[in-house]
Parts: structure tokens; sequence; C-alpha cells
């Protein structure tokens, strides 16, 4: 099945495809080209997809997934994970108030903030990043799949497993996957927290970063990266992130505080997330 979907404005494809490129799980996801591909699973049902830009301000999609009741609600998931639906002349109209800001946008005006598939699989992914690189990160990501993840004959190359479900991931022993015990469980806690409360990741509830900071484990950086990404609280802000302290350290040449930096981001508000991607992707790294 195909899709096409629609965006207004500009679109930076690159950034987008470097952004998942850099975090592609092995074995869920490839990315080859310009085309996006990766495992999905919804409602106990597995398939995949693939991603690419299409004619005009559209992206193309090619589904291969065996309920087609379900294409709405995949459709849905697909607008917020490539964030089609962001205005951004608005957005940038009011960030460029701001003279750095304005640098910065004009150097890359297609920029969209990356969203996820699903809100479980991006808390996992948030977790395992707690105070290591990216590319650790994903590495164990990799073994999580691998150990836990459902096999799924994809017919793409590179994509053999579906994200493991909350109910797997609360019973495993995590930590075995070589990570400190308080971190798996962590992961297991909040596998085990979607299960008690399935609105915990819902894009757009009410008092998100709140109820996540209340979890084992979950600190401020976890809980704004998770509501950035999955909630879609377009004004959620990491601001102790070393990377968004470092490029604001580089873009106005002299040390940043994490305070400092908080203070500054109070003008960029209701959009203080889409200057924080702004200022990632300035130092090349998105993340």
């Amino acid at each position: 099945m195909r899709l096409t979907l629609g965006y207004r404005g500009l679109y930076d494809w690159p950034a987008m495809l470097d952004f998942l490129s850099a975090r592609a799980v092995t074995g869920m996801e490839t990315v080859v080209d310009d085309t996006y591909s990766r495992s999905i699973g919804l409602d106990g049902v597995h398939g995949c997809f693939s991603i690419r830009p299409g004619a005009g301000n559209a992206l193309q999609v090619t589904l291969d997934f065996p309920d087609p009741a379900a294409v709405p609600q995949i459709e849905a998931r697909l607008r917020r994970l490539f964030d089609l639906d962001a205005d951004l002349p608005t957005i940038h109209r009011h960030l460029s108030t701001d003279p750095l800001m304005a640098r910065l946008i004009a150097r890359r005006p297609g920029l969209r903030v990356p969203g996820a598939w699903d809100g479980l699989e991006l808390a996992i992914r948030a977790v395992l990043g707690q105070q290591i690189t990216v590319t650790a990160a994903i590495r164990l990501a990799g073994k999580l799949l691998a150990q836990y993840g459902q096999p799924l004959d994809s017919g793409r190359p590179g994509i053999t497993h579906v994200f493991p479900q909350a109910q797997v991931l609360a019973q495993a022993g995590l930590a075995t996957l070589g990570m400190p015990k308080s971190r798996g469980r962590t992961l297991s806690g909040v596998a085990q927290a979607l299960l008690d409360d399935p609105s915990l990741m819902t894009p757009g509830s009410e008092g998100g970063v709140a109820r996540l900071l209340a979890l084992h484990g979950v600190g401020d950086w976890t809980a704004q990266y998770i509501a950035l990404r999955q909630l879609r609280d377009m004004d959620a802000f990491p601001s102790g992130d070393i990377g968004l302290i470092r490029a604001l350290e580089v873009a106005e040449g002299e040390p940043v505080t994490p305070r400092q930096l908080l203070a500054r981001a109070e003008a960029w508000r209701p959009w203080r997330g889409y200057a924080a991607q702004v200022l990632w992707s300035s130092v090349g790294r998105g993340d």
C-alpha cells in the first residue's frame, strides 16, 4: 500500500534522515540512500514501512501491514513521527525575534522535530541513553531488540524484529544487557508504569512531565526528552543537556551554565523544543 503524506512549508529531509540514521537500531531500522524503513507494531499486529521524499510537498510511504483498518492510526503516527503538521513559518517568526535563532534558522530553515513511533520504545531508548553516548545507547537497544523483540519476516533487508511489548520488558532482567542494575530496574519500571497507565505516553496528555518524573530513575532530562519527542510538547526543553549547552557556547563564544541556558530559553516559549532542535543541529548533533 502507498500513502502520500503532505506537509506545509519547507522540509529538511536530509536533516531528518541524518537524525534517524544516527539512531537506527540494527534489526529494526535501516536508512538506505534517501529512504528510511522500520518495523512497526500496533495492537499486537506487526508490519513495516519505508518512507522517502515524494513529489511536491509530500513524503511517499510504502506500507506493509496486514490490517487495513489500522491505516488511519498508522498515518496519524507517521505525521507525528515526521512532524508533518508543524507551522514552521509561525514558529520561526517567533523564534527569530532572538538574533541568534534568526541566524541559525536561516542556515537550516526546514528543520523539524523528530517524533517517535511508539511511546514505550522512545522511553526505553531515552533511559538507555542516560549518561552515555548515542552510539552506546543504540548498541544497547540493539541487544535488547535481539533478545526480547519479536521476529518479523519483513521482506526488507536488515529488518528482522519488532520492538518488544511492555509486558515482556516489565518482567525481563534487563540489567543482563550490560548496564547498571538500577537502570535495568528503571527500564522495567517504565514498562510496568505504561501497563498500569496506558495514557502515560499518549501525545498531548495532561501533566506529562510531572507523571514521568514520578517514575523511579527518570530525571528532568529524560522526562523533557520524552515530552518533546513522544508527548509532542513543543515547549519541552532539556536545559541540562550537554549538547544544548555546548551549542549555545559555540554560537555565543563564551561559557554557558544550564541556568543561563534556561533563562535564555524563556524568550523562545512556547516553541522551546524547536529552538532545541535548531541548537542541536547547529553543532551537528541533532540530539
